[in-house]
C-alpha cells in the first residue's frame, strides 16, 4: 500500500493532480480543493488515503507535477 498525505489547506485549486490521477484524486465537491477519492480515503479524511500499490506511478505523477509541493507519498513496506 501506498500512503498519500494532500496538504489542504495549501491546495491552490490547479486541478493538475486530479488530472494526471483520476483514480486516486478529485476536485472536493464543497470547496473545490484536491481530495483523495473517498474508496481510498483513510476514516473519511478527504487528505489522507492508503492507495494500492498498482496505482504507484499515478500517484508519484501527480505528486511530481503539483506546483505547490503538497501532495506527499509514502510507500509502505
Amino acid at each position: 500500500m501506498i500512503t498519500v498525505h494532500i496538504d489542504r489547506d495549501d491546495c491552490i485549486l490547479c486541478g493538475a493532480c486530479w488530472t494526471d490521477c483520476p483514480d486516486v484524486f478529485e476536485e472536493g465537491p464543497d470547496e473545490g480543493l484536491s481530495q483523495i477519492v473517498p474508496s481510498y480515503q483513510t476514516d473519511g479524511d478527504p487528505g489522507a488515503g492508503a492507495v494500492p500499490d498498482n496505482l504507484q506511478d499515478c500517484v508519484q505523477e501527480a505528486a511530481d507535477g503539483c506546483p505547490v509541493e503538497i501532495i506527499h507519498v509514502e510507500l509502505e513496506e
